[in-house]
């Protein structure tokens, strides 16, 4: 195939101060892609740091760099880096994320590096630390199942939906409004049940991409609140996008212990004691008193066993003999 057949790839990064830290990793993760053809967006969100230095250092020309006159805000600074893609597929990197070199290589691989329908591309993801030392990993286990066998996957905890991992078919994705919800907290997932459902999806099973795990991540500091009202719509929009009304069902079900347990997790989390109270109250009343004190009781004798056996661990000191 011609090299000028081939598509063309945006990966946009947008990011605000990370100059110091994360941003020239994850630019270099971009422009070390085994596949070539590609432009990097980066969207400064009238950061004060030293984001331009670090971006012209590459001095390489697929890189185009934009620093808004003031700060839009995290979604439209996303919104921003959709409008301005000339890709026929688009990744949106966040600014302390990485992708393997040979990311864009594996997800078109499975399109015969051609210009398909097909809504999007995922992969596995890794978990990283702030050094970018590996925690762990998920692979994606969901290749050949049906839309809604996908969706009970992701509302079962089987499988991770996230924007470092997701290849997107641009014209598609403009099509359906881009990225947005409520609080936008599942904004990526939520437009990914509607690409997939309606123009399928290619699953790569092996990891091709890195989450960071820090402080400072874009959704650390949400309110319980907001999630939990998220998850509910984002149950709505499955169960919604579900071709049979047995299906429906079954992702109702999986919906209501999914929206338990994210935001149980999330709950426990808040540091204020009425916050913790408020969004336990918020999802027995979502989720129903009886299924709330049910999974609550479960959670917290799962929890004291956890915190048992790691104060166990603490006590059992190895025995030395002494010289």
């Amino acid at each position: 195939m011609l090299n000028q057949e081939m598509p063309l790839v945006t990966i946009a990064i947008p990011t605000f101060n990370r100059a110091g830290t994360y941003l020239k990793h994850t630019l270099q993760s971009a422009i070390g892609q085994t596949y070539k053809k590609i432009e990097v967006i980066v969207s400064d969100n009238c950061s004060t740091d030293h984001t331009e230095r670090v971006v012209k250092e590459f001095n390489d020309p697929r890189i185009q760099y934009v620093k808004h006159s003031q700060n839009i805000g995290h979604f439209r600074n996303f919104k921003f880096c959709i409008e301005q893609a000339r890709g026929d597929y688009f990744l949106l990197l966040q600014d302390d994320d990485l992708i393997d070199e040979d990311f864009v290589d594996a997800c078109l691989k499975t399109v015969n590096y051609s210009i398909m329908e097909i809504g999007v591309i995922r992969t596995g993801t890794r978990y990283i630390d702030p050094d970018g030392h590996c925690l762990g990993e998920w692979p994606n286990e969901v290749g050949g199942l049906s839309t809604e066998e996908f969706f009970l996957a992701y509302l079962s905890f089987k499988t991770g939906i996230y924007l470092c991992s997701t290849l997107w078919n641009t014209k598609r994705l403009r099509e359906a409004g881009g990225m947005s919800s409520k609080h936008n907290l599942f904004l990526d997932v939520m437009a990914v049940a509607r690409l997939s459902s309606q123009f399928g999806r290619n699953d790569i099973q092996e990891s091709k991409a890195s989450n960071r795990k820090h402080p400072n991540e874009l959704s650390s500091s949400v309110k319980t609140k907001e999630w939990c009202e998220e998850s509910f719509l984002l149950v709505d929009v499955m169960c919604n996008l579900a071709s049979e009304k047995r299906m429906a069902l079954s992702l109702k079900r999986a919906g209501r212990n999914f929206i338990f347990k994210h935001n149980y997790n999330l709950a426990k989390k808040e540091k204020v004691v009425s916050n913790r109270l408020k969004g336990f109250l918020l999802i027995s009343r979502k989720c129903g008193h009886l299924f709330f004190i049910s999974r609550f009781l479960k959670y917290v004798v799962l929890d004291g066993w956890k915190a048992v056996k790691r104060k166990i661990k603490q006590l059992i000191v190895p025995v030395g003999y002494a010289t």
